[in-house]
């Protein structure tokens, strides 16, 4: 797939979910920059503004700016026993399957004019209808691979760590548990690498809060989400899908200002990219020059030549030294040769971990 990372929307019906989806799509990336990808009524594209491209784009009179992106996809509303087929259970499972982490939208605000599909507002009772679901869709495909693998261990003894893993894994999904939380050396982990198991994506919660909550966008029902995030491991965001309905419909020299007057500083959808890449350890490198000024999208821990890979294969095999300038380094010279004359150019071999932020000039051969 051409972008960088890919997001699932889920919620209960009514909790805001598909106005926040139109809010945070309404922003679509240019489609043709991204030549793969057939874009479903249900698919997203977002770019991920970074005011550093722009600043380098305009030193290097670049003909285009390239941002990271980033994908939505607003999956299906799921209800209490998707995971056996009920209404789009299985395309629902299978779209969350194709997606890097799993954001999850909780509503956290009264409404007379908008009924709550379980009559009364838990936000809590709703996380857990849908972990539920992914719980319940994992012990099922458990189920079919644990049948067949019990029966090849039986002749091919070098299956057994695996098949004890899957049972391991089987026995926590049975106490209510998600695979986020299980403990796993990194053999095992290697063991399942094969089974996407939905309870182990990283899950961001979404508050969804009503304009009464603002600025702060603190209430009791925000708090008991955090507290059920905190104790999980995950993180929760805060976000008025109505606002971000608003601030969408504006020009975007007029956004920063709209919400200077509301008391924010950053929307709500700066806020879920920010925390969606911090949860999946992901960061972006730079490239610029007169053709295009654009950002790469990696894991943190990526060396140079992977790095390079993400370009074209040929110049990760081609790979002879990465040049890094910092970000700040090209804005304090004014450029590379700039940079080159103050001995601020590194040059680094394959090995080097490329650092957010750091402008790189690839030589291969």
């Amino acid at each position: 797939m051409a972008t960088g990372l890919s997001v699932g929307i889920v919620g209960l019906p009514n909790v805001g979910k598909s106005t926040l989806f139109n809010a945070l799509t309404s922003n679509q990336a240019a489609a043709s920059n991204y030549p793969f990808c057939t874009i479903d009524p249900n698919v997203g594209i977002v770019d991920v503004y970074d005011a550093r491209l722009d600043k380098l784009s305009e030193m290097s009179n670049s003909k285009k700016i390239i941002y990271a992106s980033m994908q939505f996809v607003d999956i299906a509303g799921l209800v209490a026993g998707a995971s056996k087929g009920e209404g789009l259970g299985n395309k629902f499972l299978a779209n969350i399957r194709e997606t890097d982490a799993i954001v999850h939208v909780v509503r956290c605000f009264e409404s007379s004019d908008i009924v709550h599909v379980a009559g009364k507002v838990d936000p809590v009772h709703d996380i857990e209808i849908i972990n539920l679901e992914l719980r319940l869709a994992d012990l099922q495909m458990l189920e079919n691979v644990l049948s067949r693998l019990e029966k090849q261990a039986k002749s091919k003894k070098d299956l057994v760590p695996t098949l004890e893993c899957l049972q391991r894994a089987q026995a926590h999904l049975n106490e209510n548990k998600p695979m986020r939380t299980l403990e796993l050396t990194e053999e095992e982990k290697g063991y399942l690498q094969p089974y996407p198991f939905l309870s182990a994506k990283k899950v961001l919660y979404v508050a969804n809060v009503s304009e009464d909550d603002l600025p702060e966008m603190d209430n009791a029902f925000v708090r008991q989400v955090k507290a059920y995030a905190e104790a999980e491991g995950n993180t929760v965001i805060t976000i008025c899908a109505k606002l971000e309905e608003e601030i969408a419909q504006l020009p975007l020299s007029e956004r920063k200002g709209f919400l200077e007057s509301l008391g924010l500083e950053q929307s709500g959808l700066e806020r879920l990219i920010k925390a969606s890449f911090r949860m999946l350890g992901l960061l972006t490198y730079i490239t610029t020059g007169e053709i295009e000024t654009r950002a790469w999208t990696i894991k943190e821990g990526t060396n140079a030549a992977e790095a390079a890979g993400k370009i074209h294969s040929d110049i990760q095999k081609g790979f002879i030294r990465a040049e890094v300038v910092s970000f700040e380094d090209m804005m304090t010279y004014k450029g590379r040769t700039g940079a080159r004359e103050q001995g601020k150019v590194r040059a680094e071999g394959r090995d080097y971990l490329v650092k957010d932020g750091d402008v790189i000039l690839f030589m291969h051969h």
